[in-house]
């Protein structure tokens, strides 16, 4: 593993875990969004969370979750980051981070340069940034739709906050994005499964080697 880290997510099963241990990933992603198909209940998180090494930091997913939602995920669940995937305002990040003292990423959709000023915002007041390709308007999900953005719009920018670069990375153009961007992370989630939810472990090992 190179100078990148990875965050491989909407892992479902222990093996997963194991996979994405072994591959050398530094980040493990839990989706509690009931729409995706990568979707966990509090206590199979728990689960695969007990299950993964030390080391591996444990990223739940959620989008617009109320408070008692995020109680029972993190009374439940060992985690070490939240994500925010959906139209969470800055002062909602400040309100999240505050009420459960876990650092927050905040992603956000980039489809043109219009959107770069949403990163700026933001990263005043999370602790990372995840810039994402934006959904297609009517989409079922705002992440893990394997579509890219033009990563020219991101690239040698300098934000306040560390970020984390996804949206259609494979193992295939994930060196290129890097290049391109100077992206220090990456984010995978349908770019290393065989069908939606169905993680690969031979294209989560790939993935990590191709970020480099």
């Amino acid at each position: 593993m190179g100078d990148v880290r990875v965050k491989i997510c909407g892992l479902r099963t222990e093996a997963d875990v194991a996979a994405v241990a072994a591959a050398g990933a530094a980040y493990a992603g839990f989706v509690f969004f009931e729409r995706s198909p990568r979707h966990l209940t509090v206590d199979a998180a728990a689960r695969l969370a007990l299950a993964a090494p030390a080391g591996l930091a444990k990223v739940a997913l959620v989008v617009d979750a109320e408070d008692a939602v995020l109680d029972a995920i993190v009374e439940g669940v060992a985690l070490d980051m939240l994500q925010l995937h959906g139209h969470e305002s800055p002062d909602r990040v400040v309100e999240i981070r505050a009420r459960y003292g876990l650092p927050v990423m905040k992603a956000v959709g980039v489809a043109d340069e219009g959107d770069l000023a949403a990163l700026f915002d933001y990263s005043t007041v999370a602790d990372q940034i995840l810039i994402d390709a934006k959904p297609p308007k009517g989409a079922a999900l705002p992440g893990g739709n394997g579509l890219a953005f033009d990563w020219r719009l991101v690239a040698q920018r300098r934000w306040l906050r560390p970020w984390m670069l996804a949206g259609g990375l494979t193992a295939e153009n994930v060196a290129e994005a890097v290049r391109l961007t100077n992206a220090r992370q990456v984010d995978v989630s349908s770019g290393v499964e065989s069908a939606p939810g169905q993680k690969d472990a031979a294209k989560i090992a790939a993935f990590v080697r191709a970020a480099g």
